[in-house]
């Protein structure tokens, strides 16, 4: 099957006609095609990022090609056949036609090939199996990808037990192509081959599973994915702990942000969000930020100005909005309180305590760990006192402190 679009301006600006004219001087014509979402996206009127080439030179053909023409060529992944044109400061991933050889559920030996139909045989589903060539001729090589990119359908390119044992994050972007792409009543055999082989995520790394998962928690309704990942035991597999499901929906309504949809999710105990960010591998930011978000107390919404100052200045002002936003969350109750406390997060800017360990020194406190004590007695009266800027009434009092111990 195939259908005939207008070339779009994606496809027609310069960077991308240089890289496509690179290629066709060394491998003649239709020896290049764009593939998958850049398709798939145009397909739908949807914006497109990143844009993917299938080709059928081999990997070094196409660095030659790619350095005959005065572009930068970059081999980011030969061994599975794909090199990084830059053409005008802009990646463009190509990849040489491949077909699998080994797979053990984890990653794949490849060969490579020059028919586009083993190229398309091996991808996961049928909306990303399409290919566009430089006449606007859409090729849709195992059929049914265009129909199922309009219909919002996601199905397994084959079998799909096939497809998934082949690799098991595909039970994942299973879910996370539903969530971004869906429409209707999921594909009952797709479903049912994810609840069959779940535990096979247990054999993939963490950064594998985080970024897919993430990937997914970023669509714009996530819900109907996460309940479908509940029901068929996907979810609980990945995150086995006391889920907080009205949560994580009434969030979806806040905040896109997916980590702090994932925040949602999770039970308020931060020893369960730094044993998730272990098993998800999470870089040192996104653990700190989980583990803070989920740690106590919760937020009230009636919090008054001056409490909720001095709160916003002991958490931070990203742990302050998390805990805020997960309050909210979980309230239930009216928006606006909340919407006040993210403003005042917003708009004040917590001083910095004026003091230190000179001014200490000074007043006649002694140095060492008494010194650290006194320092933060002080700040205790001054955030109690909400910041009052006299720096001579903190210093009076840090000397009454060095007094008393004398």
């Amino acid at each position: 099957m195939s259908q005939t679009i207008a070339p779009p301006s994606w496809m027609t600006a310069a960077p991308t006609r240089a890289v496509i004219a690179a290629l066709e001087a060394a491998g003649g014509a239709d020896c290049a095609r764009f593939v998958g979402g850049c398709v798939r996206d145009t397909l739908l009127d949807r914006p497109v990022v990143d844009i993917d080439i299938a080709t059928r030179l081999t990997p070094q053909q196409t660095i030659t090609a790619l350095e005959a023409a005065g572009l930068r060529a970059v081999p980011t992944g030969v061994e599975h056949g794909t090199v990084t044109a830059i053409s005008d400061h802009r990646p463009f991933e190509i990849t040489t036609l491949r077909r699998d050889v080994e797979t053990d559920g984890r990653r794949a030996v490849v060969a490579f090939t020059t028919d586009w139909a083993e190229d398309a045989a091996r991808r996961d589903f049928r909306l990303n199996a399409l290919y566009l060539d430089g006449d606007g001729l859409v090729h849709d090589p195992v059929g049914g990808g265009i129909d199922d990119a309009r219909a919002g359908r996601i199905v397994f390119v084959g079998d799909a037990q096939t497809r998934i044992r082949e690799d098991y994050l595909r039970v994942l972007r299973f879910f996370r192509f539903f969530a971004w792409y869906g429409r209707g009543a999921p594909d009952a055999v797709a479903v049912a081959a994810c609840a069959a082989l779940k535990d096979g995520l247990t054999t993939l790394s963490g950064e594998r599973v985080a970024k897919e998962l993430l990937k997914l928690l970023a669509a714009a309704d996530p819900r109907p994915a996460v309940r479908l990942m509940a029901d068929t035991g996907v979810l609980a597999v990945l995150l086995p702990w006391p889920l907080d499901f009205p949560r994580f929906e009434a969030m979806v309504g806040i905040e896109d942000e997916a980590v702090l949809r994932l925040a949602a999710l999770m039970p308020d105990d931060p020893t369960a969000a730094l044993a998730l960010a272990q098993r998800l591998r999470l870089s040192n930011p996104l653990r700190d930020r989980l583990v803070a978000a989920l740690g106590p107390p919760g937020l009230a919404a009636d919090l008054s100005p001056v409490g909720a100052r001095q709160t916003l200045y002991r958490l931070g002002a990203q742990t302050f909005r998390d805990r805020v936003r997960l309050g909210w969350a979980q309230s239930g109750g009216p928006e606006q309180p909340w919407r006040d406390l993210l403003a005042l997060a917003q708009g004040w800017t917590p001083p910095r305590f004026p003091l230190g360990g000179a001014d200490a020194k000074a007043a006649g406190v002694a140095a060492g760990p008494a010194m650290g004590r006194a320092l933060k007695a002080v700040e205790a009266w001054w955030i109690e006192q909400d910041f009052p800027d006299d720096r001579a009434a903190l210093k009076a009092r840090l000397a009454a402190m060095g007094e008393a111990k004398t």
